[in-house]
């Protein structure tokens, strides 16, 4: 086959010529990454297909797909974290949903099912490490949950965040108690009419570039916890946290 007419072909069928060199298994391995096979397969194609691709045909470009998408993720993870976290309060709901469907999320799940393989880009952005860019990679994501819902419902695209993107969402609720441990015992105390809690330094081990500090900390002159750290300040945060264990408070009580 002529160079020339190599090119017409591109120039005529851009998306089958790219699928041929990928090889008839490419659409396989997508439909299992995904987790559904497409009864619509245009979809897929435009949700594949970055804008430098389709030059000034931008109606086949994953734009729309993309705006579609990011509305069904932000419905979706809401919804979840509604249901799943009643205790918790609006702000931290919004901080939780902010890290799922953020741009590095995204691009951290796009990578992990090499979906950069599978984006139609011009020569000149792939050059250019297009396939790379966080922004194209979490933007086509957003187009893939877009394409999903218009082809399998809202369930599909359901099952596919639940597994893509919420599967640790619990550390976040878990950590922001280790993070926060004394300005939640703090609360807690002082709304009880308890004082103050006051922390004191043990003793300190270790040479001055890695000591560790032993620090308790007490309500009323009542030893409620104790922990340890490389700073006075994370040392702190661990008496605070064995206090909070050892009363057996409950994340329910901190909203209270």
């Amino acid at each position: 086959m002529s160079r020339p007419f190599k090119a017409f072909l591109r120039f005529l069928f851009p998306f089958s010529y790219a699928r041929s060199r990928k090889g008839s298994a490419s659409w396989d391995s997508l439909f299992r990454k995904i987790g559904h096979r497409f009864h619509d397969e245009s979809l897929l194609r435009q949700a594949l297909t970055h804008r430098s691709f389709t030059h000034h045909n931008r109606p086949s470009s994953n734009e729309r797909l993309e705006f579609l998408g990011d509305a069904v993720l932000g419905f979706i993870v809401t919804d979840e974290l509604y249901r799943r976290f009643p205790e918790s309060s609006e702000g931290e709901l919004t901080k939780a949903k902010s890290i799922v469907v953020s741009r590095e999320s995204l691009a951290h799940q796009a990578r992990a099912m090499d979906l950069g393989d599978y984006i139609l880009l011009s020569r000149g952005e792939e050059r250019s490490g297009g396939r790379l860019r966080r922004s194209i990679l979490s933007n086509t994501y957003e187009a893939l949950l877009g394409a999903l819902y218009l082809d399998g419902g809202l369930e599909r695209v359901r099952f596919v965040v639940r597994r893509d993107l919420m599967q640790n969402i619990e550390r976040f609720f878990k950590d922001r108690i280790d993070q926060n441990s004394k300005s939640w015992l703090l609360e807690y105390a002082q709304g009880r009419a308890m004082g103050t809690p006051e922390y004191r330094v043990l003793h300190e081990t270790g040479p001055d570039h890695e000591k560790q500090f032993f620090v308790e900390v007490a309500i009323r002159g009542r030893v409620m916890g104790k922990g340890m750290g490389l700073s006075k300040k994370t040392a702190e945060k661990a008496a605070a946290l064995d206090a909070i264990r050892r009363m057996g408070l409950t994340d329910k009580e901190f909203q209270e």
